[in-house]
């Protein structure tokens, strides 16, 4: 039971982690708020990111696996799918905004320019749809973690 709070507690931890940083880069990621530091400071928010996504698929592989229910409970369980559906859509849509921000930071420390207010919108955009996304895992988790099928 203590190994199933414990992987409980890091999947979660690694969940509030990924949902606080791309909170803060919908947050920076504004034609209004957009200059040289907060470019630098979305690359770093954006890494962090995708690290705790990672964090949350491999704390999510290890409760599958060392958890109570079992490997066989979880992934004969459409939820479970829907879930991983989600994440890896959510996954597929981050690419767009990272290679922004990366593009974006080379082109600062080149030449000194920052993005255009259309370009800024754009990836603010699927920002926006990746935040929007990932509030719908939790609704998947709890209906699974209830043993609905």
């Amino acid at each position: 039971m203590a190994l199933e709070a414990i992987l409980a507690y890091l999947h979660l931890l690694a969940i509030l982690t990924m949902v606080v940083f791309i909170a803060s880069e919908a947050a920076l990621c504004r034609v209004e708020w957009l200059n040289a530091k907060v470019v630098e400071r979305l690359v770093r928010l954006d890494a962090i990111y995708a690290g705790a996504a990672v964090a949350v698929l491999a704390t999510g592989v290890a409760r599958t696996v060392w958890g109570v229910k079992g490997t066989a409970w979880y992934w004969t369980n459409p939820l479970l799918h829907i879930k991983l559906t989600l994440f890896v859509v959510v996954a597929l849509l981050s690419i767009g905004p990272t290679r922004s921000y990366l593009r974006w930071r080379k082109r600062l420390r080149a030449d000194g320019t920052l993005p255009t207010e259309a370009e800024v919108r754009k990836t603010r955009k699927l920002v926006m749809i990746e935040a929007h996304l990932i509030a719908l895992v939790p609704l998947a988790a709890v209906f699974l973690a209830r043993g609905f099928r």
